[in-house]
């Protein structure tokens, strides 16, 4: 992966604004209707082209493909990160030909995950959040999903090759055409896809594991193409959320350094300087007063055999924790990725802003170790104007670190 050596360089945490023609294209698809491969092929290659495009032209030095591989069904969508890997995975049923009382659940000890209408956070503001013209249901929010996601009941085996290829190629041709030499494509963690119900494995680890064993194969795809590999897990911050009672914190980590095995298992012979890992505490805009702190998980996620750590650090309820880096020491040789820019407020972010922030990183792990990110991804959680004005803002605003950095 690319250092700042000479510079702070930009990326961003994956999804971006997926344009009218493809969401149109989705939908037919999702709803059944025939849609041709060829044409639908083209959408999306031309998608990526001018996604990557537009990205370089604001300034991003690393860009992904915007997830556009991962089909969205509207603009405001909050799930394809966790539901496109479904479609790409051998051994689930849809949800309503199992009955609800048959699944199982995940444990932490004998404190179940709740559903996410169940968040503790939801709770404890449950006015806001069933208030139906609150933040939550206003632009730049996604609608609460209702339907239940697929259910295991077979051996877990991927079968999304075609799939993964295709973004491969996309991006490959996009970032040729945009003089991009590196470029980004997101897949989710096992800890993080294996929250989904599971009928046939005996365990949750069993169920984890073979969710580790089965996306290796998309892992492995996007390392062997010479491709940075952006691992997806808000699961290791947001399950505690999840939990309630809030659980003993050593339980919680008993729970979540299994899928942290399990996601290193998946890893094993990879690259790690091609591998970046993302953590954030859920996309949704509420107050997440019930968010667990960083400095309880640094240690799981500087465990993971990666080159880079991508970490929520840039809205109102995570930007004081630069200060863990002052006192947690970042591996020889690995780069930190903090979100400098947020997808959780419609304000854009003043390029002052963001070069008080990045200078914050830098002096705290090093210039060189510093790439300036997003806290999430900003596709289908903002109005896509604002989404663009962001990425403006976190190039304008290393621009600025820059200047004060060397």
């Amino acid at each position: 992966m690319k250092r700042s050596t000479q510079h702070i360089i930009t990326t961003h945490a994956g999804s971006l604004p997926r344009p009218p023609d493809l969401i149109a294209l989705n939908r037919k698809r999702a709803s059944g209707e025939k849609v041709d491969d060829g044409a639908y092929a083209a959408c999306l290659s031309s998608a990526v082209a001018a996604v990557v495009a537009k990205q370089r032209e604001l300034g991003i030095d690393v860009p992904g493909d915007g997830e556009f591989g991962k089909p969205m069904t509207a603009t405001y969508d909050y799930g394809p990160w966790w539901n496109y890997a479904f479609a790409r995975m051998e051994g689930f049923v849809p949800a309503e030909s199992v009955p609800e009382s048959g699944h199982k659940k995940s444990s932490v000890a004998d404190l179940a995950l709740t559903a996410v209408r169940n968040r503790r956070d939801w709770q404890k503001f449950s006015e806001f959040y069933l208030d139906p013209e609150s933040a939550g249901t206003l632009v730049g929010s996604a609608p609460r999903r209702t339907a239940r996601r697929p259910v295991c009941t077979a051996p877990l085996r991927y079968i999304g090759q075609v799939a993964i290829q295709a973004d491969i190629a996309n991006i490959k041709k996009a970032m040729e055409a945009a003089g991009a030499e590196e470029g980004f494509i997101c897949s989710i963690a096992p800890g993080s896809f294996a929250r989904g119900e599971n009928l046939y494995y005996k365990t949750d680890e069993e169920f984890v594991f073979a969710s580790a064993e089965a996306m290796r194969e998309e892992y492995k795809a996007v390392t062997d193409a010479g491709i940075v590999l952006q691992l997806d897990d808000p699961s290791l911050p947001d399950n505690w959320d999840m939990i309630d009672p809030e659980p003993p914190l050593d339980e919680f980590k008993k729970f979540e350094r299994i899928r942290i095995e399990a996601l290193n298992h998946a890893l094993r012979g990879l690259p790690e300087d091609l591998i970046r890992f993302h953590i954030c505490w859920g996309s949704w805009h509420g107050p997440h007063t019930t968010d667990i702190p960083l400095r309880d998980i640094v240690d799981l996620v500087l465990n993971v055999k990666a080159g880079a750590y991508s970490v929520e650090a840039g809205n109102v309820r995570h930007e004081h924790e630069w200060r863990v880096w002052r006192d947690v020491k970042l591996p020889e040789g690995k780069l930190l990725i903090p979100g400098v820019v947020s997808h959780a407020t419609n304000l854009v972010e003043h390029p002052q802003v963001v070069a008080d922030r990045i200078v914050r990183f830098a002096q705290a792990v090093g210039r060189e170790n510093v790439i300036a990110g997003t806290d999430c991804g900003l596709g289908g959680r903002i109005h896509p104007q604002i989404a663009w004005a962001k990425l403006a803002a976190l190039a304008d605003g290393a621009k600025l670190a820059t200047r004060e950095l060397w």
